[in-house]
């Protein structure tokens, strides 16, 4: 696809559209039926376009955002532009891609993380901790570890479930990155039980933070 316009990216979806597809995914929350596989391929096509990604963006429409996230180029977009991103989106896929793709990667990953902790919006505030989990495996300098998990203790029981997922995720690597924190993370996850239950597949690692931290601490020591 060559100067890929927004009109030629929603067709190349819809062409693409599946009934299956879209059963699944919208058990999940997402409302296209595309595989991603066949989704990244038009935006692979599409190109690096700040500008169509915008415009993408601006339908709306969760394919098409899906696309918006992987066109873009992320050194574009200003610390105001991604709040509002972060506000409209509502689909889990959407939510995924625009934290892990893209402010995670921008400059203004930092500011944002702290503007976004405790916001009333839950999957503004998980993204916030999605930030928090990320300094703390990879740039924990700076970072009030035991505050941290005060706060996690106080309140990841009733979070909701975003916002759950990623402070358990930051429990986790709390635990597994910090042995002197271990003991404590651990003896949090045991007494909460968040995600004690959560189906796991075969020869996958249990999200509940306890088994996690173990099973990644023993495979690195041995």
């Amino acid at each position: 696809m060559t100067d890929a316009t927004v009109d030629s990216v929603r067709a190349a979806l819809a062409a693409l559209e599946d009934d299956k597809t879209r059963a699944v995914n919208e058990r999940h929350g997402d409302d296209h039926g595309v595989k991603l596989s066949a989704l990244r391929q038009v935006a692979k096509e599409a190109g690096k376009d700040q500008s169509l990604a915008r415009a993408l963006w601006a339908t709306g429409e969760t394919a098409p955002r899906l696309v918006a996230l992987l066109v873009c180029r992320v050194r574009e977009f200003d610390a105001a532009e991604l709040d509002q991103m972060m506000r409209e989106a509502r689909a889990p896929k959407v939510l995924d891609w625009l934290t892990n793709y893209v402010v995670k990667k921008s400059r203004h990953a930092e500011a944002l993380r702290v503007a976004w902790h405790g916001d009333p919006e839950p999957n503004v505030a998980a993204a916030a901790w999605a930030l928090t989990a990320e300094r703390v495996a990879k740039q924990p300098d700076g970072l009030d570890l035991d505050a941290l998990l005060e706060e996690i203790e106080a309140g990841m029981r009733e979070a909701p479930g975003r916002e759950q997922w990623e402070m358990n995720t930051t429990l986790a690597q709390i635990g597994i990155e910090h042995p002197d924190k271990r003991h404590r993370a651990l003896d949090i996850g045991e007494r909460l039980e968040v995600l004690k239950d959560y189906p796991t597949p075969p020869n996958c690692t249990s999200p509940f933070a306890p088994i996690w931290i173990r099973e990644i601490v023993a495979r690195r020591e041995g």
